[in-house]
């Protein structure tokens, strides 16, 4: 269902059930942060479907540093030769 929030913009209204533990973590992170409980909500499920939207490299490819004994990539593309026909042409 489609509402007006304060904002005056339209939003859906859902209702959440948390477990105590999950609720009093919440309720504790909203009064650190000087936010409600609705806004840290909507900011984590944003967040969460933002990060299914743009698939993320996994930590192990963050990680790495490239390999020392590798050849420059520039020295690499001096040795090709361009295409005989351009395919796109």
């Amino acid at each position: 269902m489609n509402v007006l929030c304060p904002l005056g913009v339209k939003a859906m209204h859902f209702n959440v059930y948390l477990d105590d533990e999950t609720g009093h973590r919440l309720n504790a992170l909203a009064q650190k942060a000087g936010e409600t409980r609705n806004s840290l909500i909507r900011r984590a499920v944003r967040d969460m479907l933002d990060g299914q939207a743009r698939p993320k490299w996994p930590e192990s490819v963050l990680r790495h540093q490239g390999f020392p004994d590798f050849p420059d990539l520039k020295s690499l593309r001096s040795e090709l030769t361009p295409p005989a026909d351009d395919p796109l042409a």
